[in-house]
């Protein structure tokens, strides 16, 4: 049986707007970095992004279930689909041309 955490991440990456999902830790020096420009392509994507911040120490289980073992780990869902995968900081252009090939 899913446990809520789990079913509520998975009907978070299963719809047709893409999910932007930033894994993060309050004690992450690159994370606090990283913040501001996940909030810039937020701003300039509105609508057609979802951004959503998980705290690793918060969310062990799900990030044991992904493998996430570095912050920032940034996934892109789509349709229950992951279609990106990094660790560390990622320049915005390189989110946006993974984006942008999402809705190509």
């Amino acid at each position: 049986m899913a446990d809520k955490k789990t079913t509520s991440f998975l009907e978070l990456i299963n719809g047709e707007t893409p999910v932007l999902i930033d894994f993060f830790a309050t004690w992450c020096g690159p994370c606090h970095a990283y913040s501001p420009i996940l909030g810039q392509l937020k701003s300039d994507l509105g609508d057609e992004l979802r951004l959503v911040k998980i705290d690793v120490d918060r969310n062990e289980a799900l990030c044991q279930k992904l493998g996430v073992t570095s912050m920032p780990t940034t996934m892109i869902f789509q349709n229950g689909d992951m279609k990106f995968r990094a660790a560390g900081v990622q320049p915005i252009g390189v989110l946006k041309a993974e984006l942008a090939k999402l809705s190509a």
